[in-house]
């Protein structure tokens, strides 16, 4: 997408407190903002999609750069060149670390510009809540390094990071040709052999199929196809977050980001209708399917019509955490809305050699038993 040619003001996502300038931030759940220097407090008004229903932007336009400038924000961000995350960073900061996998990055001297996200889903979870997630899923891994769990829950403070996602809308009509599949049986004679290897001949019911062509139409409406704009974590961690709750949706204001960062999108919007397209028409096959009826179904011909499409720019929450645990790097992530938890896992030689270890003493005793056993019954028979 090119960019427009006026440029846009940076967002500023820092809000001094009006009695001690200290930076106020967005509490989780609370819908306020907090003063941790003095304890000042101000209320963020959440209006919900039920009240004030996010505005969609015509695909078209977004792809030809016809966006106005209000839709577009100009932001530094900041490219990991370890996991390629592009983070936003304050004007006053020059170097961090990655949320993502604690790699240091310097900050950027320009500015890009970019499409301006249309809704978020402010955190709910707190940074405590998030910690106590992360750490009861490290307590139910099964060989995992016994001070793992300790390190991570002494470690350094989780960082709640807002991740980019696009979501689509799209009106669908698709043509289809194909056979329909009926199960019948019918009683033949076939030739077995039997458990001593003797050929013979019975009757048995054989499934057979009677096929039918059928041709028809289905039509669906997509509403927020939800697809990933970023590539720093691996699509695994993503889809373990899921279910998303974007009912919870709320018009983008800064003042929900007073405290947090964001991460720029790196998919951009063709690149991320070709991931929704996908996710269409694997849906539109299963409706496919179920219209065509019967036991089996087969698809010979399938041509859908897509219009009216439609995106958003939106921001998820995601609690991060990155460890160094001896010389590796392991990520944690936390969905801010449900507390569902995916990691890098580490192993334990040790408990992996005990239980090796313990397995073979335990075949080993078995084994023995079995064989005093069987002595046993010898001897008892000789005795005879």
């Amino acid at each position: 997408m090119q960019a427009p040619t006026q440029q846009a003001p940076a967002e500023e996502h820092r809000f001094p407190c009006p009695q001690c300038g200290a930076d106020l931030r967005f509490a989780p759940g609370e819908g306020r903002l907090i003063c941790d220097h003095c304890g000042h407090e101000e209320a963020v008004s959440a209006t919900g999609r039920g009240h004030q229903p996010i505005p969609e932007t015509e695909f078209r336009r977004g792809i030809e750069a016809a966006l106005p400038d209000s839709e577009i924000e100009e932001a530094r961000y900041s490219k990991c060149p370890n996991c390629g995350a592009e983070v936003e960073f304050d004007p006053a900061v020059h170097a961090a670390e990655c949320p993502f996998c604690a790699t240091p990055v310097v900050a950027d001297t320009g500015a890009g510009r970019h499409i301006k996200p249309k809704g978020l889903a402010p955190f709910i979870l707190t940074e405590p809540e998030a910690r106590t997630a992360m750490t009861g899923w490290l307590g139910s891994l099964w060989f995992a390094p016994s001070g793992l769990q300790g390190y991570a829950r002494k470690g350094r403070t989780m960082q709640g990071i807002y991740v980019p996602y696009w979501t689509f809308d799209a009106d669908t009509a698709s043509t289809y040709r194909g056979r329909r599949g009926t199960v019948y049986h019918e009683t033949e004679r076939v030739r077995v052999r039997d458990p001593q290897g003797r050929m013979r001949t019975e009757m048995r019911q054989v499934a057979k199929i009677r096929w039918t062509p059928v041709a028809g139409r289905v039509a669906r409406f997509f509403d927020d196809v939800l697809v990933l704009a970023s590539r720093s974590l691996p699509r695994g961690y993503t889809e373990a977050l899921m279910p998303w709750d974007l009912s919870r949706l709320e018009p983008y204001r800064p003042e929900f980001l007073a405290g947090f960062r964001a991460e720029g999108y790196t998919v951009g919007l063709e690149e991320g209708m070709a991931d929704a397209r996908a996710q269409m028409d694997r849906m539109i096959e299963r409706d496919v399917r179920f219209d065509i009826g019967g036991d089996r179904q087969e698809i010979h011909a399938l041509e859908t019509r897509v219009s009216g499409v439609t995106f958003k720019h939106i921001l998820l929450p995601v609690w991060t955490a990155a460890y160094r645990y001896r010389g590796r790097s392991y990520r944690f992530v936390v969905n801010g809305q449900t507390g569902r938890v995916k990691g890098e896992r580490p192993w334990s030689a040790i408990k992996i050699a005990v239980a090796v270890i313990l397995g073979l003493l335990l075949a080993g005793i078995a084994l023995y038993l079995a064989q005093y056993a069987d002595r046993q019954g010898y001897i008892d028979l000789r005795s005879y």
